[in-house]
């Protein structure tokens, strides 16, 4: 798809975002020619092309906000703290942590100086090329779905920003291969955008819903539903906020989804990207089974 020269964004650009509007054009056009492969691709011809064209988007679109962008060292500290002190909230120094979808591993290196052992699961090898291993620190690039360790060895898994990323189908498979890597009562924490706040894709300059490499985007109805069905015990989303963790009963952020959606889209968008319920929505904690792990 060539999009319109003439045609506005949809959506007001970041301050953090110095790219010009044709330059947000090529990197739309480019990111769904690349995302349309994943889309109508069978799932053989699937895995194997999230590395590829990961490797592909990094080379044709060098100004990605958020990837090739130097954050000064102190707001880059001071984010990674922010997330070590959220996942010590489950992870313990006896802990085998594992990331999906890690990008530059800062935050899974620095969670290796806590736990016993890390695993870092990525489909990308351009964007984890300089990364420095430590001792309890292991890099693992992945076909999109598969998982490298051993059956019931993980207490943590942990994702932020992946499972839109993955077609629909590979996400199933993905939780199944989560579930299976985690021990007896071991937990996944996902945190992805919300559907009703999006698209948070490229595509939000031009579309309503997303068409670039979000592949999909998901409520906390969504998750709950898809993670039960693939063998997880319990499914709670949680908010945090200022070093202070509150589980919530899924019930009530599913009622408030549903009052949301029964707004004009505009007012459901403007609201759901707001504080406090952008700090709710699509975030979960996961529960594996007791008797689960390597099942």
């Amino acid at each position: 798809m060539i999009v319109d020269r003439k045609q506005p964004l949809l959506n007001r650009r970041p301050s953090s975002d110095h790219r010009s509007e044709d330059d947000i054009r090529m990197h739309y056009e480019i990111e769904k020619e690349l995302s349309n492969r994943l889309r109508t691709a069978r799932r053989d011809e699937r895995l194997g092309m999230y590395t590829a064209l990961y490797d592909e988007i990094f080379e044709r679109v060098p100004n990605i906000p958020g990837w090739n962008e130097q954050i000064p060292p102190q707001a880059l500290a001071r984010n990674i703290a922010k997330k070590i002190e959220f996942l010590k909230k489950f992870a313990t120094s006896d802990s085998t942590f594992l990331e999906l979808g890690p990008g530059d591993c800062s935050v899974c290196l620095a969670v290796a100086e806590h736990v016993k052992q890390v695993y870092a699961v990525d489909v990308s090898t351009a964007i984890t090329s300089n990364v420095v291993a430590k001792d309890n620190f292991k890099l693992l690039i992945s076909d999109g779905v598969s998982i490298d360790v051993a059956p019931g060895t993980v207490d943590v898994a942990y994702s932020s920003n992946l499972m839109e990323h993955l077609h629909p189908d590979d996400a199933l498979e993905q939780l199944e291969n989560i579930l299976r890597a985690l021990k007896p009562g071991g937990v996944y924490i996902c945190i992805t955008p919300s559907k009703l706040s999006g698209p948070h894709d490229v595509s939000k300059y031009f579309d309503t819903t997303p068409t670039g490499f979000h592949l999909k985007e998901y409520s906390t109805a969504e998750l709950g539903k898809i993670m039960k069905a693939k063998g997880f015990d319990r499914v709670r989303p949680f908010i945090w906020f200022r070093g202070k963790l509150l589980i919530l009963p899924m019930f009530s952020v599913v009622i408030m989804e549903t009052l949301l959606q029964w707004l004009p889209r505009s007012w459901c968008r403007y609201l759901c990207n707001r504080f406090p319920i952008n700090h709710v929505l699509a975030r979960v904690v996961a529960y594996a089974p007791a008797g689960s792990g390597g099942s």
